[in-house]
């Protein structure tokens, strides 16, 4: 009877270890521990966990990687979580990493994503503090929604509005206008005729600036040609001295016509004389006549001496002289 006493003690005792044991186990199988492997800790510091608890679970590249250790509040602004990784993972993770609070699907459980960061990095050891990510949480969507929300309706307004305006205005009118279409048409076709001709035009004044570059024509002979600017700039100065000469001589003549029309209204000087006196001026033509008779004998003289065999040869020794000093002087005016 005893005997069956201690036996029923030790049955319930191993039951009862059993049972604890049992447990414990489905305690660390929810926790998502890892009861034969060698764990280890990561940090990170989040603004706001948007519903992040301990248990939830922690993914590296969409993976499961472990689970929330621990949850700290540092200060009315930070939160410290420590995160429990599974030692397979370790050998992936970089200290560039980055983890952010995510939700699993659209509306399941908060999770803790780490992401991977291209660059060079040392792997994580215990304790590290990743750097945080901070996520807008979906209460700010929605939030951020509605204030989308309402400005599109104040938009719509204001479209609305002007679209009423432009349809009473005279600018709808003036569009939905056949005529002023076909006259925008007739200008456009001018302006774009008025442009060939302007192209046209360009493109023969740079021909002919071509030309006057490379000294062809009368313009490019005028600007390239030294010799020819030398001449025009002489040219220039003898108009210049004649305009002078001119004008002296002009004023000499002005001087003279008033002295004789002072001497024809006071009867003075030989001029007045011959003006108005009769017999002066008929011995006058008398005398006219006398010298022109004498300079035709004299010249008919002159004639009979150069076929005078005597005079022959000295009269054609100087027509040979003229014709040579002729001759001299037309070749100087060439070489100018």
């Amino acid at each position: 009877m005893r005997n069956q006493k201690v036996n029923n003690i030790k049955l319930g005792a191993f039951v009862l270890s059993g049972l604890v044991l049992l447990i414990f186990a489905f305690f660390i199988i929810g926790r998502n521990s890892n009861i034969f492997g060698n764990d280890f800790k990561l940090k990170v510091r989040f603004s706001n966990l948007n519903g992040l608890t301990e248990g939830n679970n922690v993914l590296f590249s969409g993976l499961q990687a472990g689970t929330v250790k621990e949850i700290e509040l540092i200060n009315d602004s930070t939160i410290e979580v420590t995160m429990q990784i599974n030692s397979k993972v370790k050998s992936f993770i970089n200290k560039n990493a980055v983890a952010a609070v995510g939700t699993e699907g659209l509306m399941g459980n908060k999770v803790i994503n780490i992401s991977p960061i291209k660059g060079v990095s040392q792997k994580v050891v215990e304790g590290d503090v990743l750097q945080a990510k901070n996520i807008a949480n979906m209460d700010e969507i929605i939030e951020k929604l509605s204030q989308t929300n309402n400005n599109v309706a104040s938009i719509s307004e204001v479209l609305k509005g002007t679209v009423l305006r432009i349809d009473s205005s005279a600018i709808l009118k003036l569009i939905n206008d056949e005529s002023i279409g076909i006259s925008l048409k007739s200008s456009l076709e001018n302006i774009y005729k008025t442009t060939a001709n302007a192209n046209e035009m360009t493109i023969g004044l740079n021909r002919m600036i071509n030309d006057i570059r490379k000294g062809k024509g009368t313009a490019g002979l005028l600007l390239t040609d030294t010799l020819m600017a030398v001449t025009l700039r002489d040219a220039v100065v003898q108009i210049r001295s004649a305009s002078v000469n001119a004008n002296s001589m002009t004023r000499q003549m002005n001087s003279m016509v008033k002295d004789l029309n002072d001497d024809l209204t006071n009867r003075k000087g030989p001029v007045s004389t011959l003006l108005r006196d009769t017999l002066m001026g008929k011995n006058i033509s008398l005398t006219m006549e006398n010298l022109q008779k004498g300079t035709d004998g004299f010249n008919q003289n002159m004639e009979a001496l150069k076929h005078n065999f005597l005079f022959r040869g000295y009269f054609k020794k100087l027509d040979r002289q003229k014709k040579k000093e002729q001759q001299e002087l037309l070749e100087a005016s060439q070489q100018k």
